[in-house]
């Protein structure tokens, strides 16, 4: 008699309601888990969550326990050695199956990513929505921005003569101006210096409260937590979501 192998995809957990026409507002996790596709390893036990517009929270673990993966997940660039479960909603809209370009998901790195043939202004344009059209107009939205975050006059400058802390400004002016529904930030203050760490990650969050965006902050280091903080659990922990917390001690 034939048996079929046993399935290595990820246990199933209860999720949030799913009914048609789901209103609930901000950023969404139902039930996602991830697995490496050549061993059927799963990182990490099946996890739901609900973020609200303006608010972030904070998903800590140790390196390798698919935190980055996820982000990469939710913003449609997971690698094909990966495969997840689950669904991803913003705004009660299903972004799951939806093609990177068209979810509205904005994503920041340790790296600020900036493109070093472009100077500060090209590198903000290129976050511009369509319906900003003309040069006068694109340039005076560009100098704004730079305003907002105190970058006034560094709009012609070579990307590779500002200093760490203005990176990184620049990179989330750019993220901002593509006018996102939601935000994922993978350790996007590990790289500065503690002064600048504290006024980068001031920078962000305001402005992610002032927008009402709802954002997914993963990191190691609890300290960047601006918000509530979940602890992403291996394989044999709790079944269902991520555990929750207050924040920890510093």
């Amino acid at each position: 008699m034939n048996h079929a192998p046993p399935s290595t995809d990820p246990a199933p957990a209860a999720t949030l309601p799913t009914e048609a026409g789901d209103n609930r507002a901000g950023l969404v996790l139902e039930a996602v888990a991830l697995r490496l596709r050549p061993t059927g390893k799963i990182l990490f036990p099946p996890l739901s969550l609900q973020i609200a517009p303006g608010t972030t929270t904070t998903l800590l673990g140790p390196s390798g326990c698919g935190k980055s993966s996820l982000l990469r997940w939710m913003g449609g660039h997971l690698e094909d050695d990966f495969a997840a479960t689950g669904r991803v909603l913003v705004n009660g809209s299903d972004r799951t199956d939806w093609p990177a370009e068209k979810r509205r998901i904005g994503m920041l790195f340790q790296d600020a990513g900036l493109f070093p043939h472009l100077s500060v202004a090209g590198n903000l344009a290129f976050g511009l929505q369509p319906r900003v059209r003309g040069r006068r107009q694109r340039r005076r939205v560009v100098e704004e921005a730079l305003a907002s975050a105190g970058l006034e006059g560094f709009a012609d400058r070579d990307p590779a003569t500002l200093s760490g802390g203005q990176q990184a400004r620049v990179a989330l002016l750019r993220t901002l101006l593509a006018e996102p529904e939601a935000l994922l930030l993978d350790e996007p203050f590990a790289a500065l210096d503690p002064e600048r760490r504290a006024q980068i990650r001031s920078f962000v969050f305001a402005r992610i409260e002032e927008r009402g965006i709802p954002t997914l902050l993963v990191t190691h280091d609890a300290r960047d937590a601006p918000g509530p903080v979940r602890h992403l659990d291996q394989p044999g922990g709790p079944a269902g979501n991520a555990r929750g917390g207050p924040h920890p001690p510093r």
